[in-house]
Order: structure tokens, then sequence, then C-alpha cells
């Protein structure tokens, strides 16, 4: 018996003049076409103009787990399982890695059509550094969820991406210049490859104000990694603290006003200036 293959296939994140050749020949020629959405999915091969020969399925996260061992038994029988996202990549960010790990503890083959990636899309745009970065998908929702795990990323030296809903954008926004510092460089990205493609870069402060209106569409945030701090510098800020909290000031309201003036993350100030009190 031959044995079949999975294949996750990119599909175009705005612009359908980005799918590839190979993408409309496995939507023509897979067996088996798992989509997150089986209505969009036949809105672009209708724009591609192509027509898929194989069977249709919905392949989405509430109910991956559940379609794995079918799928999993075409790919046994010799057939072509192709699985698409309604954007970019599979797996990322998208459903896919439960049919993924099956497969490989299976021991069954899974490869890749290549081609548009959100992620790699707003970093290359972003102006930030690219040799070393780090995806970090959707934030928590709750906004001390989301404070927790930004303040896990406040050393982060690599390049960040994040997606965000537009709606939550301002907040987002809002919470990382709380934590990373108000000057870290950012970029937001913002309908990628589409019509109305915005790109806004700057600090993170800017970008607060910027986004008090209204977003719309599919958004990527790029955060620049953490720079490296000098010991002595931070123990010079911690000094500034503590004096003007000994002539009366606030210690929050202090590391405040000095983490905005150096865009050091307040955080990680107040951490610095709570530990030089107790020495």
């Amino acid at each position: 018996m031959t044995t079949g293959r999975i294949v996750l296939a990119a599909t175009p994140i705005g612009d359908v003049e980005d799918a590839s050749p190979r993408l409309r020949r496995l939507l023509a020629e897979a067996d088996v076409v798992a989509a997150e959405d089986t209505r969009r999915l036949a809105a672009l091969a209708q724009r591609l103009g192509v027509r898929p020969t194989g069977r249709v399925v919905s392949h989405h996260e509430h109910n991956e787990a559940s379609r794995a061992a079918e799928l999993l038994d075409v790919v046994r029988g010799g057939g072509t399982v192709l699985v698409v996202s309604d954007a970019g990549m599979p797996t990322v960010s998208d459903p896919g890695f439960g049919l993924v790990r099956a497969a490989v503890e299976a021991g069954l083959p899974v490869t890749t059509a290549p081609g548009p990636s959100a992620v790699l899309a707003a970093l290359a745009v972003s102006g930030l550094p690219t040799d070393r970065f780090t995806f970090e998908g959707f934030l928590p929702r709750k906004p001390g969820d989301r404070a927790r795990a930004l303040a896990e990323l406040v050393r982060e030296r690599r390049t960040m991406v994040f997606f965000e809903a537009p709606h939550r954008l301002a907040a987002t926004l809002t919470s990382m210049a709380e934590a990373f510092g108000a000057q870290r460089p950012a970029a937001v990205c913002r309908e990628l490859t589409k019509t109305y493609e915005e790109v806004v870069r700057g600090p993170l402060a800017e970008l607060v104000t910027w986004s008090d209106h209204e977003v719309r569409g599919e958004v990527a945030v790029v955060v620049g990694g953490a720079p490296e701090a000098a010991p002595a510098a931070m123990d010079d800020l911690v000094a500034e603290v503590l004096a003007r909290s000994d002539a009366g000031e606030r210690l929050k309201d202090a590391v405040a006003s000095v983490a905005e003036a150096t865009g050091v993350p307040k955080r990680e100030l107040y951490a610095a200036a709570l530990a030089g009190r107790g020495r």
C-alpha cells in the first residue's frame, strides 16, 4: 500500500495574486481538502479559477481532534490531504498543529507548500531587527493575564511579533507601553497586502495615541527587543527614584516619571527600586 501525505499549504493573507501555482494544483488534485472554513475556501477557489476534485471537509479548532483519525486514514490509504486555513500558514495561530502531531506520532509524511505569512510580512516591513525574532501570537484578553504575559517578555532581546484583534489594539498597546517602556520602538501592521494596507511605526507611546480611534482589519504588532541595559545605568535610575521618594514623591509616581523619561520598563525599575530601598 502506498502511503500518502499531509500538505500544509499557505493561502493568501490578502492579495489573491499571492497564491502560488502549487497551491492551485494542490487544490485541484488533493484527495481531501481540510479547510478551516469551507465557505471561505470555496470563495478562494472561485477567485483562483480552481475547482477542487477531492472531498472538502471542515477542519477547525472545534473539530480538529475528532477529525484527525479520519484524515490520517486517508493518508494511510495513499491519499493526499491538503490542509488550509483562512489565511496564511496552518498551525500558526490557526488549526493544524494537532493533526501534524498525530501524523508525526503515527509515522506519516507531512510536508508544506510555503507561501504568504502575516508574521514574516509584518516583521519584514516593521523596520525593526529581523535577524532574531519570536512569535508570541495573541496575548490573553483579560488585563491582568495580559500584563503578566508581557512581564515575562520584559527582558526578551529578540524582536517580538504579536497578533491582535482591532478592538483590543489600544488596550494592548497601552499594556505594552507600561510593560516595555513608552519609548520602546514598535510597528502596527494592518491589512497587509490588502487595499488599505497601513504600517505605523514609532515608540509605543506614540502608537497608543495613534490607536485612539476605530481600527479595522487584521492587525500584527511588532515590538523591538529589550536593549542591553548597563548595570550602572540602572543603579543611577534607582538612585534618582529613591531620592525623589525621600523628597516626598510617591515611589510609584517617581518610577513612572523616570521610566517615561528613559524608556526603562516601569515594572523592572519599580522592582529594582524596592530592592534598593530594602538595602
